[in-house]
């Protein structure tokens, strides 16, 4: 099984690019992540390295969401797989990649956490977005019964309802 879950900020923009054709199934995006070590602090050096910068390419509707709402340290959670490959550079030499292709990124602050943690550092705060407001729908008029286990609909609606 190749299943790879990681949490960490990201450590600049995602570069997000479309082919050819344009169309929104042409996207990919690309980003880095930096993911915390658990390492003990016994070794009395200050420039240890404490975290991994783990590359991660998402294609499609994944890749215009991290286009749209994903910036510079804000903290993902990214589910995928591992994919490695290798190609020849244009001075001959063979390079090989490792990459997470995301299948699911989500979130893993609020935007209250990460504009806070964004203006510590001195980042530009990340976009706005809002959920859309969930519809109101009004309610039918109804009336409960004496012992509360039931209600009553009033006459004339079971014509409305999508059942019977």
């Amino acid at each position: 099984m190749n299943k790879v879950i990681l949490m960490g900020r990201l450590t600049r923009d995602p570069d997000v690019r479309y082919s050819a054709g344009g169309n929104d199934q042409s996207a990919y995006a690309r980003y880095t992540i930096a993911v915390d070590r658990r390492v003990r602090r016994d070794n009395n050096d200050p420039n240890a390295q404490t975290a991994d910068f783990i590359s991660c390419v998402a294609f499609g509707r994944s890749a215009q969401f991290a286009e749209q709402y994903l910036r510079k340290g804000t903290k993902v959670v990214v589910t995928g797989r591992i994919q490695t490959g290798k190609y020849t550079n244009k001075d001959g030499q063979t390079v090989f990649t490792t990459d997470v292709v995301v299948e699911d990124q989500e979130f893993a602050e609020s935007k209250a956490t990460s504009d806070r943690y964004n203006s510590s550092q001195g980042a530009a705060p990340a976009p706005s977005y809002a959920a859309p407001a969930p519809a109101q729908a009004s309610p039918a008029p109804v009336s409960g019964s004496a012992d509360g286990d039931f209600i009553n609909i009033p006459e004339g609606l079971d014509e409305e309802l999508p059942f019977k």
